[in-house]
């Protein structure tokens, strides 16, 4: 974390889509996707598109990724990609307390799923971080925004911390989820309060795909594109970074939280990545 004003300690949290480190010009670089995420310097980043470990290690974007730049990991698989596991990435710099992958598939529709990570943050407080990118169609976002809000995964009664949603949303003009999910969360997204906030194509931007949602108890400081000459060939999306100051919380949630770290409900393939990383001392 770090210095906004006075003494206050502000967050940064990114969102991108990585497109499989496949960049405009085709070429599959995770380095570069590295040298964007560098760029940016973030706290947290919730990933998409992210090939993780299969038969061939040296394709393993995921642990390439978290290993070069010192963060906590934590993968949801959601699908195979020629081999590998596929799904969403969650990077911290602060220690990953519990990781679950939910399933919110729609009918014949490819597989998706939402990660969630619960982050530590200095003082015990716990951060909710739910990782997502809804499916293609209509009535599939429709009924994955509907999972999302109820009881199973942003109701769930187990959630004793702050909550972020971010992600590639995939509605390319406002539609069922992102009314849901404002509704649910109030005027605090990003997507209402940055209306010229376009993040595909990369180069071209037009469409606003990707979005952060997150409980009254956030404020607000920053937001913006990282539009570096890196980020504009390394995949096709932009990423967008945020800057939040987080409210102190009461202690009795975060030991509420911690009584159930092990067992929140309907759980789907969350894959660790294993080995150890280093974490800055300031964040610590």
């Amino acid at each position: 974390m770090t210095e906004h004003t006075g003494r206050t300690h502000t967050l940064r949290v990114a969102t991108y889509n990585i497109h499989k480190c496949r960049g405009i010009d085709q070429r599959v670089r995770p380095e570069r996707i590295a040298h964007v995420l560098r760029e940016m310097d973030a706290d947290i980043v919730a990933l998409q598109e992210v090939v993780g470990r299969g038969p061939h290690s040296h394709e393993d974007q995921a642990r390439y990724v978290a290993e070069t730049l010192g963060y906590h990991p934590a993968f949801g698989e959601n699908r195979r990609h020629n081999g590998a596991a596929y799904g969403n990435l969650l990077l911290s710099r602060f220690p990953i307390a519990g990781f679950w992958n939910y399933d919110i598939t729609a009918r014949g529709r490819e597989p998706r799923g939402v990660l969630r990570a619960d982050v530590r943050l200095a003082g015990g407080h716990i951060l909710h971080l739910f990782n997502v990118h809804l499916g293609t169609a209509f009535l599939e976002r429709r009924e994955q925004a509907r999972h999302m809000i109820g009881t199973r995964i942003l109701r769930n009664d187990e959630l004793a911390g702050t909550r972020i949603v971010l992600g590639d949303f995939n509605e390319w003009v406002p539609g069922d989820a992102t009314r849901l999910l404002s509704a649910h969360f109030g005027v605090r997204t990003l997507g209402s309060l940055a209306t010229r906030l376009r993040t595909y194509p990369c180069v071209l931007p037009m469409l606003r795909l990707d979005h952060i949602y997150f409980d009254k108890n956030l404020k607000l400081h920053s937001l913006e594109l990282h539009r570096s000459r890196r980020a504009l060939v390394a995949s096709d999306h932009l990423p967008v970074l945020a800057e939040f100051s987080l409210q102190p919380q009461g202690e009795h949630a975060s030991r509420r939280m911690a009584s159930h770290a092990s067992s929140p409900h309907g759980p789907r393939k969350g894959l660790e990545i294993s080995s150890p990383l280093h974490v800055p001392e300031r964040f610590l």
